[in-house]
């Protein structure tokens, strides 16, 4: 059995290759904090459908490159149907882009990563609230208004807690699949959540 949210074949794929598998990619994680932040009002499928489109116009979401974006860029963007046309996501996708570069680099200069630092929020290992029905899964936790307030602290935008704790299920920082479903987190390696 799988979540019952897998309704179609682009969400199956999605839930059984991704959804909830610990990420570390640097690239990816702020390919996903950025998709997470452009869902907001909006379904998790239609994103999913525009993410190909996303990844060519936004330039394989390489920060550095995003974050030179000028008002041409923008306006281009702006007449893409391929992505949501929202001005305030588009820009904040630019933003996240210098603030992303900017915590990076102060990151370094610790000898941390991004990576190193999302994952400090959950103590560095996946939290697995095996819940039973969709209604057991939290739209916020702690943990999630922590990294909502850190991330808003240094400049990020759509970042708040609901969008922040949507972001850690897809990274795999928490497992909210169903017990019943095949990707469930295996009950010896539960790290519970500090809600």
């Amino acid at each position: 059995m799988k979540c019952p949210w897998a309704t179609n074949d682009r969400l199956t794929a999605y839930h059984d290759n991704e959804w909830g598998i610990p990420l570390h990619d640097e690239r990816r994680l702020f390919e996903m904090l950025i998709l997470e932040g452009v869902q907001a009002g909006l379904s998790w499928d239609t994103v999913l459908r525009k993410r190909d489109r996303y990844r060519e116009v936004f330039d394989g979401f390489d920060p550095e490159k995003i974050a030179r974006y000028d008002a041409r860029k923008v306006r281009q963007l702006l007449t893409d149907p391929g992505i949501i046309r929202n001005r305030a996501k588009v820009a904040a996708a630019i933003g996240n882009a210098r603030a992303f570069l900017t915590l990076q680099e102060e990151l370094r200069r610790q000898r941390l990563s991004f990576d190193a630092y999302l994952w400090s929020f959950v103590g560095g290992k996946p939290i697995c609230l095996r819940p039973q029905t969709l209604k057991d899964i939290p739209v916020t936790t702690p943990e999630s208004h922590a990294l909502s307030k850190a991330l808003l602290t240094r400049g990020f935008k759509f970042v708040g807690p609901t969008i922040c704790y949507a972001f850690m299920q897809a990274v795999g920082m928490t497992n909210d699949h169903l017990v019943t479903c095949f990707r469930a987190a295996p009950e010896r390696s539960e790290k519970k959540s500090s809600r």
